[in-house]
């Protein structure tokens, strides 16, 4: 069943339309995701369905009084008050109507005609199950695992987004309408949202530039693309290669168009300096050519970003000595060993706060280790992207964030002008001199890669910068990533542009332990699933186990099987070993660069090691299980 409806969509912010004569529906139980350019109007798109903006023409329909509830791009901030209450406040339409209706009941026994409008309330409250609204609280809060009483401006980006959503959905809406939901989320708080919203029984309609997260969620593709929504029912995936096949085909018709344009144009300019006779009907065909070359919209260009390399630094960049650190009594790093090599990229994946960046500010010598030694590689030239952008100045123009108020700057040898340099980061020259707090979340992300790459560097640091990135320049950020000849140490939850771009992910796994991985955070989630069936059984509780045989065992197994049992705790813990040990040097960042042979013989002793174990802990269990028989 339909949903909504747009008609004749249009919405124009100066002479940029977003929405230009266009149309769209949402149908029950869809998930529709809206993709489009940076600055291409799908935040507004969401908006007008959410009737927070006003259509210049056209007409929105809600089919059958549809609730509709829109989570916003950015976690709330800077607000005071207990989670319940900022939840409460996505009831608030109910609880105008239950004090009005409150109100009129005390006075409906002076005033006998204000009966109509509270029977007009009560209906309007049975209608949105107004009476159940603590209920719904409660339930949305224990849901979404959230503590009614914990003070908001104490929480966490993720833990804002949660309190966000539950605001959204304790309206219990029929249409939930996500702008960037995954931002400021890590990768299990991702992989928890997914799962939540495909269970939502309602529609969904989201705008994201996280690639996994759309596969994992979409159940269409709408594109918005110069003020025209196009709808294709197919996955991701097959989106991108009709996409690409439709802007190869629009191409070729727009050379074609300017081909006969420009013949015309030769024809009528020879036609005057013969002084011939003029084909009035040529001359009108000219005309409507001009206007509508004129009034044709031009895809969009991709970015060129560039990154300005520095001199080779040393070849041994970071070296991390047995470090630990700790935060009040949390310990955040702990007996960690590294050793990052030019031309690493490495990826630090885990939750928030468990201390990513606190690891890169030890590396970096910005923070002493509690106990250890970093040392720190000779002839380094950082360029670090903070995800809080600090590094820019809001009150200054886009320009001069770059530039610092030259018109010149050197560029890989040569001397470039700023505003053709801020054009391959796709600011044209007006918006150039625009001021930094007038620009969305992705041109903020654009011109702070534009303000890094203009320095030499040969070590990129990279905090979350996929952030409100559209996919088009975050493809172009992962091939500049992959193709850097320095180092990269990346912190991202974005678990393609990890797999796309790193060669070692360092897994944050609570209480300090940090687990090294050659590969992406597929080849990590792979290493997660072969360890799996070993982390079954600890080492404590084989231990335990072993500690229940009798004194006396022989009356119930053999004397050979007795010993076996006893001795098997010690061999796997003794495996458990080896294994760990030789997995370091397999993990490690030159493993690779050593002769086949000596590579080849350390990935069978693991291979043979991890075998053996498994038959260990099968021999382990049959002998339990035949000691607890025959108890």
């Amino acid at each position: 069943m339909e949903l909504i409806r747009l008609s004749n969509a249009q919405l124009a912010f100066g002479t940029n339309p977003i929405l230009d004569k266009t149309n769209f529906q949402l149908n029950e139980n869809e998930r529709v995701c809206i993709v489009g350019r940076n600055g291409a109007g799908k935040s507004s798109l969401l908006k007008i369905i959410a009737g927070e903006q006003q259509l210049d023409d056209g007409v929105l329909q809600l089919v059958n009084e549809v609730r509709v509830t829109r989570l916003e791009q950015d976690p709330p901030r800077g607000l005071t008050g207990t989670v319940k209450e900022f939840v409460s406040d996505g009831l608030a339409e109910i609880n105008a109507l239950i004090e009005e209706f409150n109100k009129l009941a005390m006075a409906v026994a002076d005033d006998q005609t204000l009966l109509k409008k509270m029977e007009s309330l009560q209906h309007e409250l049975d209608r949105l199950q107004g009476w159940t609204l603590e209920t719904r609280i409660q339930q949305t809060l224990s849901t979404l695992e959230l503590e009614p009483d914990a003070e908001i401006g104490s929480l966490s980006g993720g833990w804002l987004r949660k309190v966000a959503l539950a605001k959204a959905l304790v309206s219990q809406p029929d249409v939930l309408l996500l702008d960037e939901p995954t931002n400021h989320l890590d990768i299990d708080a991702i992989a928890w949202l997914e799962k939540f919203l495909k269970d939502f029984q309602g529609s969904i309609i989201f705008i994201s530039h996280d690639r996994a997260f759309i596969r994992s969620m979409a159940t269409r593709i709408v594109d918005l693309d110069r003020g025209n929504l196009v709808s294709f029912d197919c996955n991701y995936d097959e989106y991108l290669e009709e996409k690409q096949r439709l802007l190869e085909v629009e191409e070729q018709q727009n050379a074609l168009f300017d081909k006969k344009l420009a013949q015309e144009e030769v024809w009528i300019r020879q036609g005057i300096k013969a002084r011939r006779t003029r084909n009035e009907g040529r001359v009108r065909a000219l005309k409507e050519l001009r206007k509508v070359r004129k009034d044709r919209i031009d895809a969009p260009k991709n970015a060129s970003m560039q990154v300005q390399q520095g001199e080779k630094s040393a070849k041994k960049v970071f070296e991390a000595l047995n470090i630990s650190h700790q935060y009040g009594s949390k310990p955040l790093v702990k007996d960690f060993d590294a050793l990052v090599m030019r031309g690493d990229r490495i990826a630090l994946v885990g939750p928030n706060g468990i201390g990513k960046s606190t690891l890169i500010k030890l590396l970096m010598a910005e923070l002493a280790p509690d106990s250890g030694k970093v040392k720190v590689g000779e002839n380094l030239h950082v360029a670090y992207f903070d995800q809080h952008r600090l590094a820019l100045n809001i009150e200054n123009t886009v320009q001069d964030n770059v530039a610092d108020g030259k018109q010149e700057i050197m560029f890989n040898g040569s001397s470039r002008h700023v505003l053709g340099y801020l054009q391959d980061f796709l600011f044209p020259p007006v918006r150039s001199r625009t001021p930094v707090k007038a620009l969305s979340g992705g041109e903020k992300n654009r011109l702070l890669l534009a303000k890094l790459f203009v320095k030499p560097s040969n070590v990129l640091i990279l905090d979350e910068p996929t952030n409100d990135l559209d996919v088009e320049t975050l493809e172009l950020l992962e091939e500049l990533v992959a193709n850097y000849q320095g180092t990269v140490l990346l912190v991202s939850h974005d678990r393609e542009f990890i797999d796309n771009t790193a060669t070692t992910v360092w897994a944050f796994e609570g209480d300090g332990r940090i687990n090294k991985v050659v590969g992406g955070y597929q080849d990590y989630q792979e290493y997660l699933q072969r360890v799996a069936p070993r982390t079954n059984i600890s080492k404590d509780t084989v231990k335990s186990k072993a500690k229940k045989v009798p004194n006396n065992p022989q009356k119930k197994l053999s004397y050979k099987e007795v010993r076996e049992l006893e001795s098997l705790p010690k061999e796997i813990e003794d495996l458990e070993t080896l294994i760990t040990e030789l997995q370091e040097v397999v993990n490690s960042s030159d493993f690779f660069k050593q002769d086949a042979k000596i590579t080849a013989d350390k990935l069978n002793h693991l291979a043979e090691a991890e075998s053996k174990l498994e038959t260990c802990f099968s021999r382990w269990e049959e002998l339990e299980e035949k000691q607890q028989n025959l108890n």
